[in-house]
Formats: C-alpha cells, sequence, structure tokens
C-alpha cells in the first residue's frame, strides 16, 4: 500500500461514519483520542491521523459506525464511468491476487438506483484488473474478507473507501440476544454522551429492555473502551497491519479502564428482559458494576443524590392514543414524585405522547433510533417552580 495513504507514520485522511444527531459527539471523541483536522458532517466526521489513530478510532470510538480511509474519487453517471474509475484504482496495492474481498455501497445519486448492481459492477472491475495482471482473481467473501471496500455515491461523485472496522462497530459482542426493538448500542452511547455524564454518581433506567443503555453506561464510568473484545477488526487483514502497534494499543486501554464511581440501576417490568439484561451483563464483564430489578416504573424511586435517568419508553404504535397518553402521564407523576434533583431524559418517536408528561423539557434534540425519527427531551426535576430553583441556585 502507497506510503501516502497507509504508511506506518504517514497521515491519513479518514472519516468515522455515525448516526443523525451524535456527529458532533462522535467529533469531540475524536479529538480525545488524539485526531486532527476533525470536521462534523451529516452522519459522519472526517479527521487526520496516523495508523495508530486509526486503531484507536476502532477500538475506543463509543459513535462511531466504521472508520473509513477514502482512498479515490471520481465522478461517474453511467455504469461505464463506474466501471473505468473503479478498474483505474491499482487493488493489488490493497489486496493479494487470491485474496477474499467484500463490497458494501450506498447511494443519494439519481443515476445509480441499486446498491447491489453498483456493487456488482466494483466487483468486476476489480476482478478483470486482477485476471488481466495476473491471470487469477481473488473472490468475493461476505463474512471473512481481506478487504473490505466502501463505495459511497452522492450525485455523480464516487468515493471509494477501504472500511478499517469491516464489521460494524456498534456489534460490541455483548448482546446476542435483545427484547423487541433493542436500541443500538451506538445510538445508546450517544444518548448518554449527549447528558453530559461524568461517569459518576447515580444513573437509573427504568426500562432497561435488554441492557444496552446501562452497559454502554457502565463502559463510560469504567473508562472500559467499547470495542476491546472484539474478535477482529477489518485493518488487522490489511497488508500493512502492525501487530506490534496496535498489541501496545490494546495494552495502553486495558490499563486505562478504572474502578467505577457509578451507581448504575436498571429495572424492566418484563421478567424476561430481566433475564435477558442479565445475561448481557454478564457477556460484558460488568456484573460487579450494574444492578437490575423487576420492577414497574410506578414502583422505582431514584436512589438519594440525585443524577442522571435516561427513559427509553414504548413509543405507543400498536396502543390506542388514550391509553399511550396516560402512560406518558403517569411517567411524569412518577418522576416528579420520586426523582426530586435528577436530570430525566426521555427518547420517544411518539412527540404529542411526550407532551402528556406535564413537564416542560429543557432540552430537545433529534434523533433516530432505528428508521424511526424521535425527540430525545430533557427534563430537570426539582421540587418547586424553576424560578425558585434559579433563585435557590
Amino acid at each position: 500500500m502507497k506510503d501516502k495513504y497507509i504508511g506506518l507514520k504517514a497521515l491519513l485522511n479518514m472519516v468515522a461514519k455515525t448516526q443523525f444527531g451524535l456527529e458532533e459527539v462522535l467529533a469531540t471523541e475524536l479529538r480525545n483520542i488524539g485526531a486532527s483536522e476533525v470536521e462534523a458532517h451529516n452522519r459522519a466526521v472526517s479527521f487526520t491521523g496516523d495508523l495508530a489513530i486509526m486503531y484507536k478510532a476502532n477500538l475506543w470510538l463509543r459513535t462511531a459506525l466504521k472508520v473509513l480511509v477514502p482512498i479515490e474519487k471520481f465522478r461517474a453517471k453511467n455504469e461505464t464511468e463506474l466501471y473505468d474509475g473503479i478498474k483505474k484504482i491499482n487493488w493489488a496495492e490493497y489486496l493479494d491476487k487470491d485474496g477474499r474481498f467484500v463490497i458494501r455501497t450506498s447511494l443519494k445519486s439519481e443515476f445509480f438506483n441499486h446498491s447491489q448492481y453498483v456493487s456488482l459492477k466494483s466487483k468486476d472491475a476489480i476482478a478483470d484488473q486482477f485476471r488481466d495482471k495476473f491471470g487469477v482473481r481473488p473472490s468475493v467473501d461476505l463474512t471473512h474478507p481481506d478487504l473490505s471496500i466502501d463505495i459511497h455515491i452522492n450525485k455523480d461523485e464516487v468515493t471509494v473507501s477501504l472500511d478499517s472496522s469491516s464489521e460494524s462497530l456498534h456489534r460490541r459482542g455483548y448482546r446476542t440476544d435483545s427484547t423487541l426493538a433493542p436500541i443500538n448500542e451506538v445510538t445508546a452511547a450517544g444518548m448518554i454522551l449527549l447528558t453530559g455524564w461524568n461517569g459518576e454518581g447515580n444513573y437509573v433506567d427504568p426500562m432497561c429492555g435488554s441492557g444496552t443503555l446501562l452497559i454502554e453506561a457502565a463502559m463510560i464510568a469504567k473508562n472500559m473502551p467499547p470495542n476491546l473484545n472484539r474478535a477482529q477488526f477489518g485493518f488487522e487483514r490489511w497488508k500493512n497491519y502492525d501487530p506490534a502497534l496496535f498489541a501496545q494499543i490494546r495494552e495502553e486501554a486495558v490499563a486505562a479502564i478504572r474502578e467505577s464511581k457509578a451507581s448504575i440501576f436498571g429495572s424492566d417490568k418484563t421478567f424476561k428482559a430481566i433475564e435477558i439484561s442479565k445475561e448481557n451483563i454478564t457477556r460484558a464483564g460488568l456484573d460487579e458494576d450494574i444492578k437490575v430489578s423487576n420492577k414497574r416504573f410506578e414502583e422505582v424511586k431514584g436512589p438519594e443524590g440525585g443524577g442522571i435517568m435516561i427513559i427509553n419508553p414504548p413509543y405507543g404504535e400498536r396502543l390506542p392514543i388514550e391509553e399511550i397518553g396516560a402512560f406518558y402521564k403517569m411517567m411524569g407523576d412518577q418522576m416528579k414524585k420520586e426523582f426530586d434533583g435528577y436530570d430525566v431524559w426521555v427518547i420517544s418517536s411518539n412527540i404529542p405522547a411526550l407532551k402528556m408528561t406535564g413537564l416542560a423539557p429543557s432540552k430537545k434534540i433529534m434523533l433516530y433510533n432505528g428508521a424511526l425519527e424521535c425527540r430525545y427531551q430533557k427534563f430537570e426535576i426539582y421540587k418547586g417552580s424553576r424560578r425558585e430553583k434559579a433563585i435557590n441556585n
């Protein structure tokens, strides 16, 4: 591989992909690991760094889905221009003639409307180049590729990148079972970081489902890299992989793990959810850091001293309007009654239901839970009026 792209000491221009609403959170994470020229975009953050930064980004970033290294940009308005542009790249720099590769494509273009077809034409271009040069061609492998290639087409601009992560970074490895509609690990980590929580004090999740928010909170509290237990990253099969450098970065990451100063509590009304949460917590190695119990929200009381509570309640797609409205009103009543001194954050796609809490949010953020557009709202719970609180402070 060329030094200007992937050399051991060379600086790389990289892009970390994320979810809508988490761009600035990810930008802060990147600066914290030493990345430079950090710039937020729509669902992505561009940055510069060397191989060590690329390794750290994959290991440490909580709100990144992928870490990409762009290697070529060109314009294409039809399949011939696409094929020619892909074939001009010297793929032997990145892949052995008997290697295995996979292509993943995303589109936002009037010229191309089928991502699988773009992947197929790109695969043909790479295979034909190897056949012309060496008489043999690498093979496609969807599960264990030596090289993951990312192709993004925006209008007529084609960006070809090497995917250093390969499998999405939201797959931490601790969640093999879940309740219905589990919240994505990247979304969960982003929600926690958006609260400004410092990893200390009380953290409560009274509708914990499969435990994703609890686990992400505990990893933040312990300064534990989210992908420390990942089986393999894409870059570990690259030609320039430096195992000694990555081993050193992993050792430093392990040494940075600390004892938690947080009290993390989770509960759910269904026993099945609690069973799944406990299994996932055990897989994450966090049994000593998280306490869960089988309780309805009406039974939950905030531990003394205030803190942070995050709620991912039912959104009510399958419930009558009056039923979901009553549920959200109950949530608001319980928050006022039992969570004095807490900052309570609630995510929901049901905007009218959020108003039924009877509480005025002090902050509103637009996020997505899967394909659902949601509002993530902060409610500051305290006795008396907001004016009285301001005077007392």
